[in-house]
């Protein structure tokens, strides 16, 4: 079992569908990324710290560093956010497409910052 495997299964039945998806759709995004556990969150490696998520009391935690919220800012008002987070309900259906978006968004950032 791979660290995020295990996060995962550990979580409340009810929400790990949820955390699966939520899996599948950065991994989609960001081939080649190794997932490890970092700071207690799922996280995705890709020559650096790409992207982490979590499951939290009252929602699922994305966490695409400062400059993705920022560039994203328009996209995100019907979500709380914090400099470096995003915070989707977990009562509400979760948004693939915007998630998928976000880490695109950093593989084309670490793309840039490492000439790659």
């Amino acid at each position: 079992m791979t660290p995020i495997d295990t996060y995962i299964a550990a979580a409340p039945a009810a929400y790990r569908d949820q955390l699966t998806t939520i899996r599948q759709t950065i991994a989609a995004n960001l081939p080649g990324a190794e997932e490890q556990l970092k700071y207690q969150m799922p996280t995705f490696y890709w020559h650096e710290n790409v992207i982490h998520f979590a499951l939290n009391q009252h929602h699922f935690g994305l966490y695409p560093t400062p400059s993705a919220v920022t560039a994203f800012q328009a996209t995100l008002t019907a979500y709380k956010t914090s400099k470096g987070a995003i915070q989707f309900p977990l009562d509400a259906p979760l948004p693939l497409d915007l998630i998928g978006a976000i880490t695109a968004f950093r593989r084309r950032e670490i793309i840039a910052k490492y000439d790659l």
